[in-house]
């Protein structure tokens, strides 16, 4: 009888030790935050790289090949589909998501770390630095947000939401991006009731999915795998996902192309 392959350590252990990176990555983050200079330059696609991603993925990389498990990282070297494409657990890192809030010194900007299991992310850290707020968890363990004031387990919905259902609602929250609103963005939000539309940065739009503060977050502009990775992870163990736009599956990770399809998150 074929079984999937257990993991070279308890979740809970990997956990450990992806939020103990995400903190050290955090705080090199802030270091370069609280400078004149962050060392903007442009990569390929014109998307801009600052000292502080350069530096995060460094920390980053470190203190994961402690569990042994090959990285793929926005910041790190590509690796080809081949090389890849049979690997039965990795890590998926952006270290730094939101360089464009980054540079216009908003706050809203996260650490994102997942643990994938072939193509689906199985858990999750997102850490927002300049918040000093923490979430992680995974299906097994459950989600928790970490601030300063204490820790507190975030409640999964008791049954998954359905865009049928979001229609029938009297108001819906959207959350949408900062710094990506696009006409098919108004065209989605303007099919319910009375939307009541706010922005953000980052994975932080994500995490006010995970907590109950938003309802949707429809995307239609280009993503990446590492961009989402994390935040899937806990939005499935919270009973909700990110579905491509005809809503017929999840999105699919480890892709020959790690851009994402267009999304809607519920």
């Amino acid at each position: 009888m074929n079984t999937a392959p257990a993991p070279p350590a308890p979740i809970s252990s990997l956990l450990a030790t992806a939020k103990q990176a995400a903190e050290e990555a955090g705080k090199a983050i802030l270091e370069i935050y609280e400078t004149a200079d962050f060392g903007v330059e442009a990569k390929a696609d014109n998307s801009p790289l600052t000292k502080a991603d350069t530096a995060a993925h460094h920390l980053i990389a470190q203190a994961l090949s402690a569990t042994g498990l090959p990285l793929l990282s926005e910041e790190g070297k590509e690796i080809p589909l081949e090389e890849r494409k049979n690997w039965p657990f990795y890590w998926l890192v952006d270290p730094l998501d939101g360089t464009k809030e980054f540079i216009k010194r908003n706050g809203e900007f996260t650490v994102n770390i997942a643990l994938m299991q072939h193509n689906i992310p199985v858990a999750g850290v997102v850490y927002a630095p300049c918040h000093k707020v923490l979430y992680y968890g995974s299906k097994g363990t459950g989600v928790f947000k970490e601030t300063p004031a204490g820790t507190t387990l975030l409640t999964p919905l008791p049954q998954k939401e359905s865009l049928a259902s979001l229609l029938q609602k009297p108001e819906v929250r959207v959350i949408a991006s900062r710094s990506h609103q696009t006409e098919e963005t108004a065209t989605f939000v303007r099919q319910f009731q009375n939307p009541m539309f706010s922005s953000m940065g980052s994975s932080l739009k994500f995490m006010l999915l995970a907590e109950g503060k938003a309802d949707v977050y429809p995307r239609f502009a280009p993503t990446m795998e590492w961009d989402t990775a994390a935040s899937h992870a806990l939005l499935n163990a919270l009973n909700r996902s990110i579905y491509g736009t005809d809503l017929s599956q999840e999105l699919v990770y480890n892709k020959p192309n790690l851009q994402n399809p267009s999304f809607v998150s519920f």
